[in-house]
Formats: structure tokens, sequence, C-alpha cells
């Protein structure tokens, strides 16, 4: 289940959002070759990673930081900057740009920390913008959370798009990191299910103060759960390509 685009446009242009993609994706590709060699790859991730018991041990916090602007691979980069399109440009028209900036590092860094308690010798890399994302995807549950949103289905051979409500899709979501976290050993590396889940719950708490200021449950009445304004009305064209009979 991948979640495509979402029916809440924004009414200001996301700057914070894209610059945000276009560090990440600029990043990635400076150290693509690096991935040719997996001793050098190691030693980059070691000086800008974040390790644990790194951080624990020797006080390494700065990379809290700019291990969230690292991926382990195309896919993990991919992955992350479509959540980051599709819920970060609301969270930034309703915060500001700046505000939405220290926001989304802030659930960054909170992500990281749960995830260092959560392993604190673990001497694993960790690196991604998942945790921060998370965080960006809290805020719009607690801000949107009947904002529709077409996810692609995918079963087998069964492939669909279809559209549920932002809460429906968040939830599960985060019922997938936790249900991951349940027996996990995150000194073993894997996915830091806890850094999403701190980064979710982070970003929650942070835009609190923002939902109180809007009217909090009367925000929710007011909107009943959806965008403060018209939402994005999308058709599908159909396909050019002609049928071909069966013979008999």
């Amino acid at each position: 289940m991948f979640p495509i685009r979402d029916h809440n446009p924004s009414e200001r242009r996301p700057y914070v959002t894209w610059v945000l993609m276009a560090l990440n994706i600029g990043i990635f590709a400076s150290y693509w070759p690096l991935f040719d060699d997996p001793r050098e790859l190691q030693r980059f991730y070691y000086d800008w990673a974040m390790v644990p018991a790194l951080v624990t041990q020797e006080g390494d916090y700065q990379t809290m930081l700019t291990s969230m602007f690292l991926h382990g691979g195309i896919l993990h980069l991919a992955g992350n900057m479509l959540f980051l399109w599709i819920f970060g440009d609301n969270i930034e028209d309703e915060m500001g740009h700046l505000p939405y900036l220290m926001f989304y590092l802030a659930c960054g860094i909170g992500a990281g920390l749960v995830h260092v308690l959560s392993a604190p010798v673990s001497p694993v890399p960790t690196v991604g913008a998942s945790g921060a994302i998370a965080g960006v995807m809290g805020g719009y549950l607690l801000l949107f959370p009947k904002a529709r949103v077409d996810i692609l289905l995918i079963f087998i051979i069964f492939f669909r798009i279809i559209t549920i409500p932002a809460w429906i899709m968040l939830a599960l979501w985060f019922g997938l990191q936790i249900f991951g976290s349940v027996g996990a050993d995150s000194d073993m590396g894997g996915v830091a299910y806890w850094a999403h889940i701190g980064g979710f719950v982070v970003g929650v708490v942070l835009t609190l103060p923002l939902f109180f200021r809007r009217g909090g449950v009367e925000f929710w009445a007011e909107t009943h759960g959806t965008p403060p304004h018209p939402e994005a009305k999308y058709t599908y064209a159909r396909s050019g390509i002609p049928k071909v009979g069966r013979r008999r």
C-alpha cells in the first residue's frame, strides 16, 4: 500500500519542502559512487551517520542532524521523498516556512533520540529522513484526519488506486511501526522502527500548539477534519490502448 497523492492542495508554495527534497537528493547523489566500495561507504557512514554507541559513549550528537540527510539506497530515498512530497506541503502551509523547517528538524532529532534510547550501545549506523517525515505525518494526522489520500493497493497481481481518509492510512502506517518494533533487535540493524514511532509522536506533540490556536476540537468541528480550503479533484483518463479480442 503506497500513498501517491492527497486531495489537499497547499495555498502557498512549499519552498522549504522543495529545498529539503533537493538537499536529500543532492547529498545522496554526491556519495552514490561509494556504493561501489562497501569499505569506503561504511567509513562515510561512520563519520556522518548516527551510530547510537558513539552518541552515548563519545557524545557524537551532531550526527543526529547529518544522518537525516543520508539514505541507504535509491528505494529508501524515493520512499521518503514520496511521503515528504505528499504530506510536507500542507504542514508547511499551516505553520509557515521557518517554523516548519524548525519543526522538521526537531522531529528528526527527536526521532534520533528515541532510537538511541531504544538501542544505546548499537554499533549500527542509522541513516534516513524517515524520523523527521514521520513527524510531518503525525502533524498531518492531527490537522487533517479526514483529508482524502489516494493509495496504490498492490496484492500479488491485483493493482488498484483507491481513496481513503488520511487517518486510516496514517494509523495503519503507525500500527505497522509498532508491530515491527515488537521483537525487533535494534542492535542488529534493519528498520529503525523506534525512530519512526518517536518522530511521529514528537510531530503530534509539536503540532498541538498550532492545533489549539486553530480552535482545537472546534477546528475539527468547523472543517470536519478535512482541509480548510477546497480539495483537489482528480479524474482518471481512459486508456488509449485498443483492446484486442480473443481468437476462437
